[in-house]
């Protein structure tokens, strides 16, 4: 199959994964606190996004059962499902029900982003990981847009009901344009396999705790920052609308297209270099906030260094996504990969839970500071990471 016909369908899969996160992460919210839901209550639904963290405990039944294309098709029907029943139940008060069937909701898009990622390592050759990762990111992006911001207009003109039903309509659409991507020949799980004995496998790798070292610190200088960037624009007194449209709407697209430029870069330069020369770039764009913190610059340096560490983040986001993809063995894919963005997830939850308490203390400049500082220590694990990112794991019999 042709590099572009992959590419197309990378992203479909991928604004298929990231639509209903947005609907989850930033329209649900805005639909309950309009309804007038206590403030207690919506930031307990964070507790609805567990199924992201706790996937990999159900991945190997993607490895074991059916297609993937079957797993995500299903997953697009319920979730179709649970947005048009939604205007059903009473916004104002939700019940245990409720809660219930938006848990069936963000587990059902859980274990479709298991069978996504899985097929999508399934689908690549070694050295189209970078490109397809650039349109990867940018799709998703795209789609959490759509999911969360785009629907949210729409409610004001048109109503909830037809919000929610206009989401159902495009996950259906999703699931039929899906059903017909092309089918690949993987090797099968054997069916008489300890059910982790992929993820031992995996960790007895040489190398492999380096490896993990890796992923739970390559971001951490960006999930460490990321929460506070909003706060700081609202305490330097910017208005709703600067923080929509340049943090927000702009920043997106400058994250897109990073992403996009660090898909190519990755493979000009190969996965290895592309991750330390990039990471450096996203590390080293912290010192913008730094700078506008440390000496109270006006808006227009506010707009270049979110513009600026958005568009690194992409270029680096690029990069890491193509290693954890090209480390997997295609045949225990949903498995090995539910596991590296788990840990990768438990790393961005600790770091913004951590993060008002050292803003607090520390203020904005040093704090941004040290999520530079934070950037630096996977840097140590460079050695096992080229030995892994020369590995061909594609190619595994």
């Amino acid at each position: 199959m042709e590099l572009r016909r992959k590419l197309f369908w990378v992203s479909i899969l991928y604004f298929a994964e990231g639509f209903p996160f947005g609907i989850a992460i930033d329209n649900l919210p805005v639909y309950f606190r309009v309804h007038g839901v206590s403030l207690t209550e919506i930031g307990l639904m964070s507790l609805l996004g567990a199924p992201w963290t706790l996937k990999v405990l159900w991945a190997p039944l993607v490895d074991r059962f059916g297609s993937r294309q079957s797993w995500c098709v299903s997953c697009l029907l319920i979730m179709a499902v649970v947005l048009t029943g939604l205007p059903f139940f009473n916004p104002s008060t939700p019940t245990l029900w409720l809660w219930g069937v938006l848990l069936l909701f963000t587990t059902a898009s859980a274990t479709q982003d298991v069978a996504i990622d899985a097929y999508t390592i399934g689908l690549l050759r070694p050295g189209e990981e970078g490109v397809a990762n650039g349109v990867r990111v940018s799709a998703y992006r795209v789609a959490l847009i759509v999911g969360g911001g785009g629907l949210v207009i729409l409610a004001a003109p048109l109503g909830w009901t037809v919000v929610f039903y206009a989401g159902a309509a495009i996950l259906a659409g999703l699931a039929v344009l899906v059903a017909r991507s092309p089918r690949l020949t993987i090797p099968a799980a054997d069916p008489q396999q300890n059910w982790f004995q992929p993820l031992v496998q995996w960790l007895e790798r040489p190398g492999a705790p380096m490896i993990f070292l890796f992923v739970l610190t390559y971001k951490l200088g960006e999930s460490s920052m990321g929460p506070m960037i909003k706060p700081f624009w609202v305490d330097r007194g910017l208005s709703l609308t600067d923080i929509g449209l340049i943090s927000t709407t702009l920043g997106v697209g400058a994250s897109i297209l990073g992403a996009l430029a660090g898909g190519v870069l990755t493979t000009r330069w190969g996965i290895f270099h592309a991750l330390w020369c990039l990471g450096l770039v996203q590390a080293f764009s912290h010192f913008g906030y730094v700078a506008v913190a440390q000496f109270g610059l006006g808006r227009p340096a506010i707009y270049a260094a979110s513009l600026c560490e958005s568009f690194a983040a992409g270029l680096a986001t690029a990069a890491f996504l193509a290693f954890l993809m090209h480390i997997c063995d295609k045949r225990r894919a949903a498995t090995e990969y539910a596991l590296l963005s788990a840990i990768f997830g438990f790393t961005r939850s600790l770091a913004g839970a951590c993060s008002g308490w050292g803003t607090t203390h520390l203020g904005y400049a040093t704090y941004f500071f040290l999520t530079f500082l934070l950037a630096l220590p996977a840097f140590a694990f460079l050695p096992w990471v080229k030995v892994w990112a020369g590995t061909d794991r594609h190619a595994e019999p």
